[in-house]
């Protein structure tokens, strides 16, 4: 799509953040600023909540917001980071330095540099599940060093991933997934906004098709718009079409029934390998149960049963294919819950 995206353009202020709960909090820590876990699933709005915080918070948010995605440092090459314009000026001259150096000395760095426009600046790191735990070790040194100077803000799907002292040091905040009522009403702002003709029927497609993902359905709802100059239910279809992985979903959840745990083992590994990860297609999975006429009120209310110690499982766990399969076998048994025998012998070889 040519042209700046509706989610940079369109992010919220923090009066625009239609969850009470974490908008009120956020609120608080305007005026009494604390060091933050803003929590919840992927595209739910906790990086543009973030940044909504640090706008009302600083009189020049451009300069006293520091943005540090894990991933920038997690998964890259040290040359890689040492080259990245927003982190070469604290590495120059430091080529022997260890990895694990180089990301304490940005950290330490970045939170050392006074404010320019009050009394305290705002460091956002974002995808925080992905910390290691001596590096969290490091940071909350940090965090204790310039408690007075700087407040944290950790972005993170899985919180628990935290160690206990830092989360001892933070307010946590909730980002939930928004219901598609809440999405719809997103949309409708933004489109009014671009001056985008729409009905509702399209906004619930869009917002339907993308699984309580707000930033998919936003991203969905601009292409549609491009696309088709409108969005309505024939103009979303035709931009978005089969939105998702739908038919192999529906696959793996037959094969389960079947008993062909291998088939549904098969089909969840190769989405985990285009991009999903564990929470993303066990909602997804649960999407998809739910729209199809397949499965009866006794067989969705015993799948979201399960759903829930999936989740919690994959929280603490390194195996995401293992819990989505061990989820599916328990359902297709008749099983309202996850049994420890059943999740060795799906995580056995």
């Amino acid at each position: 799509m040519d042209g700046p995206l509706w989610i940079d353009t369109h992010a919220p202020e923090l009066d625009e953040i239609r969850q009470d709960e974490a908008r009120d909090r956020l609120r608080r820590a305007v005026d009494e600023p604390m060091n933050l876990v803003v929590q919840g699933p992927p595209g739910v709005g906790k990086t543009a909540a973030a940044r909504a915080l640090a706008d009302a918070s600083h009189a020049d948010p451009d300069a006293d917001l520091i943005e540090i995605n894990v991933a920038d440092f997690f998964g890259r090459t040290k040359k890689e980071i040492r080259t990245d314009p927003r982190f070469e000026g604290f590495l120059a001259g430091r080529s022997g330095m260890a990895k694990r150096d180089m990301i304490n000395r940005v950290l330490k760095e970045s939170a050392s540099y006074a404010p320019m426009s009050g009394e305290y600046k705002t460091i956002l790191l974002d995808n925080a599940e992905a910390i290691r735990e001596d590096f969290q070790q490091a940071l909350r040194r940090v965090m204790e060093k310039h408690h007075r100077t700087t407040q944290f803000v950790i972005a993170t799907r899985q919180p628990s991933k935290l160690i206990a002292p830092i989360r001892s040091r933070c307010f946590p905040v909730r980002v939930r997934s928004p219901t598609t009522d809440e999405t719809i009403d997103v949309l409708a702002t933004i489109c009014d906004r671009e001056g985008v003709d729409y009905d509702g029927d399209g906004l619930e497609f869009v917002a339907s098709a993308a699984g309580a993902d707000l930033r998919e359905a936003i991203l969905s709802a601009q292409a549609t718009a491009v696309e088709g100059d409108e969005i309505t239910m024939s103009t979303a279809y035709e931009t978005l079409g089969e939105v998702g992985d739908d038919d192999a979903l529906r696959e793996a959840l037959a094969a389960a029934r079947s008993g062909d745990l291998t088939d549904a083992r098969s089909t969840l590994d190769d989405l985990l390998d285009e991009g999903y990860d564990g929470g993303e297609l066990l909602r997804e999975t649960l999407r998809v149960a739910r729209a199809g006429s397949e499965y009866g009120g006794d067989d969705l209310a015993r799948l979201h049963a399960l759903a829930g110690g999936a989740d919690l499982d994959m929280s603490d766990g390194l195996d995401d294919t293992t819990h989505l399969v061990h989820l599916l076998a328990a359902w297709a048994a008749g099983r309202t819950e996850l049994s420890p025998e059943l999740r060795d012998a799906e995580a056995a070889p």
